[in-house]
């Protein structure tokens, strides 16, 4: 009866480490292999960029997508294919990208600067500046925190 308590938490704990291992995994894809909406936001925002590499991220539960240009600007998307970073190294974010109240907003505090990075997640915009500084708006478009 023992042994068998044993052999079934054994049996348990591999089950258990397998998923782990398995969970945090990437591995590389072409664009054509994304979701339908990252092909298409890449085809309207980064037409003229050279893709160095496009992956796929599983991890326990969720599913993400990654695009690195050979010019060194970086596209994160979810399992929809709705972006959730766009970073750029090369020029700044695609101004139709940024929604208009944070794009005069910004404009209005730092006219000089320029938007390099987003972030979006479900309550919150993220926004880098080239002069470093990280602005958060929420959903309202409402300034909420600098960072600098």
């Amino acid at each position: 009866m023992i042994r068998m308590k044993q052999l079934s938490l054994i049996m348990v704990c591999l089950f258990a480490l397998q998923t782990i291992v398995r969970a945090d995994n990437a591995r590389p894809i072409t664009i054509t292999q994304m979701p339908q909406k990252a092909q298409q936001f890449i085809r309207l925002h980064f037409a003229d960029s050279q893709v160095a590499l496009a992956k796929v991220e599983t991890d326990f539960l969720e599913k993400s997508y990654e695009v690195i240009f050979t010019d060194g600007n970086k596209l994160e998307f979810d399992k929809k294919g709705e972006w959730k970073e766009v970073s750029c190294k090369s020029g700044a974010v695609p101004q139709d990208i940024v929604p208009e109240a944070i794009r005069q907003h910004v404009a209005s505090l730092f006219p000089e600067a320029r938007i390099v990075k987003m972030e979006r997640e479900k309550s919150l915009y993220e926004v880098t500046l080239t002069n470093g500084q990280e602005l958060k708006y929420n959903t309202r478009f409402q300034l909420i925190d600098i960072d600098d």
